[in-house]
């Protein structure tokens, strides 16, 4: 299940607080050098960044995220470093691109932080949490994606909300729940978050949902709310391309580190990293999980895994 990365932004005349996940082993996996080039492929607000930032002297951090009011965000927290920042507004599976753009061959260290982040959590109009009521959106780029939660909701078949709600939410009740979605949009559209968590959790038998309460202490609307989100911004589908597009521009001995909040991605990312071992193109690095004194800090921190590889130097015969 995902968990949010913690991260919270300054917002206008607001300061909220920074608590990245894993900082310190991120910080040490990378092992920043003052004249290196890195690459933070979701900036969020910057937590992260902000700590590798101040460890560089001539060298250079790019910040890469799809979300302008992240960028705002990062922009706002990174300002003591900004002659050795650059912020692109962007897609990670486009970082190729971007790198291109800024006339960067290569990285030498690289970070995907794939946590919501409170940010999108505690803005009821973006629309990802069922906290406080606001329109089913979702959208992590609201410039450039049409795609919409109340979109799917409303207008995708049965078998498709099925097939969405078990690959991406791996929801054992998603035929309730989509019978109760197709009944509840036949009388009105579905359009705000209270509307679908309610509908959601009466789907979902009593017995079960107690259940779920006391094991892992979520909401029953979790899963869906989860597999919505992943298929109105592809998240998978991005994830798969941004970890090939990174590694094709990581420098040899530099380290990829990614932090996954969910079964999902962590599948992705752990066969990506296998493959490139198998292969002799990466040393993997072992898998890393909060601290329990890290948890009771950001008990959001409780899902994370990080994962690390180091791309393989070339043999000299």
């Amino acid at each position: 299940m995902q968990e949010e990365s913690g991260e919270h932004c300054m917002s206008q005349s607001r300061a909220l607080p920074h608590k990245p996940v894993l900082l310190q082993e991120v910080i040490s996996l990378l092992g920043i050098r003052d004249d290196g080039i890195y690459l933070d492929a979701t900036v969020g607000c910057g937590g992260h960044a902000y700590e590798i930032a101040k460890r560089l002297d001539t060298g250079l951090l790019i910040g890469i995220d799809w979300d302008s009011e992240a960028l705002e965000c990062a922009h706002e927290r990174l300002k003591p470093f900004e002659e050795r920042v650059r912020l692109v507004q962007a897609n990670f599976r486009d970082l190729a691109a971007v790198l291109d753009r800024l006339g960067v061959a290569q990285v030498h260290g690289l970070l995907f932080d794939l946590g919501l982040s409170s940010m999108h959590l505690d803005s009821a109009e973006r629309g990802f949490s069922f906290r406080s009521d606001g329109p089913l959106d979702m959208r992590m780029d609201r410039e450039h994606n049409t795609l919409t939660a109340a979109e799917i909701v409303n207008s995708y078949t049965r078998d498709e909300l099925i097939k969405i709600l078990r690959e991406y939410g791996e929801e054992r009740w998603a035929p309730r729940i989509v019978s109760r979605i197709v009944e509840a949009r036949e009388r009105e559209p579905l359009e705000r978050t209270a509307q679908l968590a309610e509908l959601v959790s009466a789907a979902i038998p009593a017995p079960a949902r107690r259940a779920a309460r006391r094991r892992v202490k979520i909401h029953p609307a979790t899963r869906t709310f989860q597999a919505l989100r992943i298929a109105v911004n592809d998240e998978l589908g991005n994830l798969r391309a941004g970890l090939e597009a990174g590694f094709s521009r990581l420098a040899p001995g530099g380290m990829m580190v990614v932090i996954s909040f969910h079964s999902l991605e962590d599948r992705i990312v752990k066969q990506f990293f296998r493959g490139l071992a198998e292969r002799g193109e990466a040393e993997l690095r072992k898998l890393i999980r909060p601290t329990p004194e890290e948890i009771a800090a950001n008990p959001r921190a409780r899902s994370a895994k990080l994962r690390a590889a180091a791309r393989a130097t070339p043999k000299v015969f």
